[in-house]
């Protein structure tokens, strides 16, 4: 089979320093659901499948591939993941929930673009951003 884009799933792998820190804020205060055993990698369950979200070690990933390891700092700014909600007002509920548990917003509260999506920023404890959005009002 050749590659095609619109045939292929597509999984997003965070590398991360602490993994406990990490698989906590993912499980815990997101809601994934994951099987981990405390190792170097973490799959977690979304609506799009296996390996569509897991975690590994960055200083593991960096053995593997033979690079020195460095660390990251601040707010990691070459890419983000969108979560996909239902409507804005979920976006709205999701918002106060995570404020209640302390979230970092680098961007502050939800706003509605003109081009029809109203999202905010959170960051893991690592600084990934996520994108927590939705395309409809209703």
């Amino acid at each position: 089979m050749t590659l095609i884009g619109r045939d292929v799933r597509v999984g997003a792998c965070l590398y991360a320093d602490d993994m406990n820190s990490m698989v906590r804020f993912y499980r815990d205060t997101l809601g994934f659901h994951t099987e981990w055993d405390g190792g170097n990698f973490a799959e977690f369950e979304t609506a799009s499948g296996a390996l569509s979200l897991f975690m590994y070690s960055r200083k593991a990933f960096a053995q593997a591939i033979g690079e020195s390891y460095v660390p990251p700092k601040g707010i990691n700014q070459t890419f983000e993941i969108a979560l996909w909600l239902p409507c804005f007002a979920d976006v709205d509920a999701e918002y106060e929930r995570l404020s209640k548990l302390d979230a970092r917003f680098p961007t502050g509260e939800p706003m509605t673009f003109s081009f029809g999506i109203r999202n905010f920023y959170v960051a893991d404890p690592e600084g990934n951003l996520l994108e927590i959005g939705s395309m409809s009002e209703t």
